[in-house]
């Protein structure tokens, strides 16, 4: 059964694992990757990666990606979103430390941040805004 807009949208905040898919080019196919994302309600959904990576550069070409997000407790869940990048920013230890802060426990957010700045370099917010959605509850298993 199909969520409804405010139950996905309620889903997609919530901190899972996403897998990002991203165009590949010709004869290749889609780029899917786990990421960890934010999102809220009614806004546009954004990832934090190497400016340089891979997968930055794929979605600058393509100009658009999809995002899914699942569980299966309490029940087999998902939500998928497609769209269009809206922007591209420079990250910061901000973005850095209120991403770390949605996935980690408070007492690991510090010390993740302070390791991840120093090795991964440069990083980059790519915003996406959710223009199509598919969503399912098969209920429990």
């Amino acid at each position: 059964m199909a969520l409804s807009r405010e139950e996905r949208a309620r889903f997609l905040a919530e901190p899972h694992i996403g897998a990002l898919s991203v165009d590949d080019g010709p004869g290749r196919a889609p780029l899917t990757v786990p990421i960890w994302y934010q999102y809220a309600p009614d806004g546009d959904l954004w990832i934090l990666t190497g400016a340089t990576s891979r997968k930055a550069e794929l979605i600058r070409a393509a100009g658009r990606f999809t995002m899914m997000a699942d569980t299966t407790e309490p029940t087999v869940r998902y939500v998928s979103v497609e769209g269009p990048l809206v922007s591209s920013e420079k990250g910061t230890r901000e973005h850095l430390t209120e991403m770390a802060a949605r996935y980690l426990p408070a007492d690991k957010v510090e010390g993740y941040v302070d390791w991840s700045w120093k090795e991964h370099g440069e990083v980059v917010v790519l915003r996406m805004r959710p223009e199509r959605w598919l969503s399912a509850d098969m209920g429990s298993v």
